[in-house]
């Protein structure tokens, strides 16, 4: 019986032995783990993101967008400017008050003192290239009134720049540098945007630029467009476009540009709660001369080297208010009326009168004294302004041709 047990034992062992090996070749062989070694964990990696689909270019790309795409076609036309203007000052002596009085004069006669000193101004602003053969856009009041203009380009090369042409009135300058074959930005059309657009402004905020000769890029949005301004030395900005991308002191002259890579305004004008143009930063309100004003401008320019301004209407006019209504009797609160007119000149040549309502010119309304300003101060010489004006009641239109102003 001894024996006979042994023996079972014997068989059962045999029969476990061969179940065990059915089962383990029968079945899947186990995977080479990702824990045998780093080679074989990265392998598996690669092998996991390349079934999904993925690689590395791809993670790349789906880093572009239009407006990254549109910053790589522009960034290289954008150019940082150095300006250097020379200012008089007169001096005079505190004594001279004495000698200005007609008294003193009759005994001592005009022997005030007086001298002119000059002093340099350093300035510096933003502009773009517009032709492979050197033109280049900037405002006026960053280089126009400037005795050297240096050029600083993306790949550090300086060039000395000629002033072109420059027109205070509309806030544009176009400069030219000795170069060819360069980068330049694709004009786009300002009339066909959409409120709520993307939009990149480019320039040399804070004289960024001169650091590592590369623009800075901010990005935001259309935010209102055709605004109107007049601002206090002279400059209309006429059909402004409104962003909240950033702009800030040393962004002037620089472009603002469409998600296309196309230039559709010049940066020129921002609100700010600063003290002074050094400390001038963005809150959100900037503005751009619309690029098709600015070809206008500077096909003008281009053509005759400047643009004649030199003109006159011999007009005064005044803007309403509740006095002027009740004293003329008028039937509308808001405007302006002539208050004054030259004789034989052109606002009597064409007919205007005293007391007239200007009610719009050129087709566009005046409700205000600056909407008259903006268009009185916006012609040229030769032009033809038409009148809508409101006599005794009635609408009636005159059209005034501007002459050259007389020497004198």
């Amino acid at each position: 019986m001894i024996e006979l047990k042994k023996l079972g034992s014997l068989l059962i062992m045999l029969l476990a032995f061969l179940f065990f090996q059915t089962c383990t070749s029968c079945g899947k062989q186990p995977e080479e783990t990702a824990f045998s070694g780093n080679d074989k964990i990265y392998t598996d990696a690669s092998s996991s993101a390349g079934s999904q689909g993925y690689s590395q270019d791809e993670i790349s790309n789906s880093r572009q967008n239009a407006i990254t795409r549109s910053v790589s076609k522009v960034k290289d036309a954008i150019v940082g400017i150095n300006v250097v203007e020379v200012h008089e000052v007169e001096y005079r002596s505190p004594y001279d008050m004495f000698y200005d009085d007609p008294f003193f004069r009759r005994f001592f006669g005009d022997r005030g003192t007086r001298s002119t000193r000059k002093y340099q101004v350093q300035g510096l602003g933003s502009g773009f290239i517009i032709s492979e053969d050197g033109y280049i856009l900037t405002n006026h009041h960053v280089a126009g009134n400037a005795s050297k203009v240096i050029v600083t380009m993306t790949d550090g090369k300086k060039y000395d720049a000629k002033i072109i042409g420059a027109d205070k009135i509309s806030d544009v300058c176009l400069l030219k540098i000795d170069a060819n074959n360069l980068p330049y930005i694709k004009m786009g059309n300002s009339d066909d945007l959409y409120i709520g657009e993307w939009v990149i402004a480019f320039g040399n905020p804070f004289g960024l630029f001169d650091m590592n000769a590369q623009p800075t890029v901010t990005v935001g949005v259309v935010s209102n467009s055709k605004v109107n301004m007049y601002h206090q030395d002279g400059r209309v900005y006429k059909g402004m476009i409104q962003t909240d991308a950033a702009i800030s002191s040393g962004n002037s002259g620089g472009p603002l540009v469409n998600s296309l890579g196309e230039v559709i305004g010049m940066n020129t004008v921002i609100f700010s709660t600063a003290q002074s143009n050094q400390g001038s930063g963005s809150i959100g309100i900037g503005f751009s001369i619309p690029i098709n004003r600015v070809k206008r401008i500077v096909d003008l320019i281009k053509k005759y080297g400047k643009i004649n301004r030199n003109y006159y209407t011999g007009l005064d006019a005044r803007e309403i208010d509740e006095q002027v209504v009740r004293y003329l009797k008028l039937n509308v609160d808001q405007g302006v009326y002539i208050f004054g007119i030259e004789r034989k000149s052109p606002a009597e040549e064409a007919g205007l009168e005293l007391g007239d309502v200007i009610y719009a010119i050129n087709g566009n309304p005046i409700n205000r004294s600056d909407d008259y300003l903006i268009e009185i101060n916006d012609a040229v010489v030769g032009q033809t302004m038409e009148f809508t004006v409101i006599r005794q009641g009635e609408k009636i239109t005159k059209k005034m041709l501007l002459r050259q102003r007389d020497k004198r």
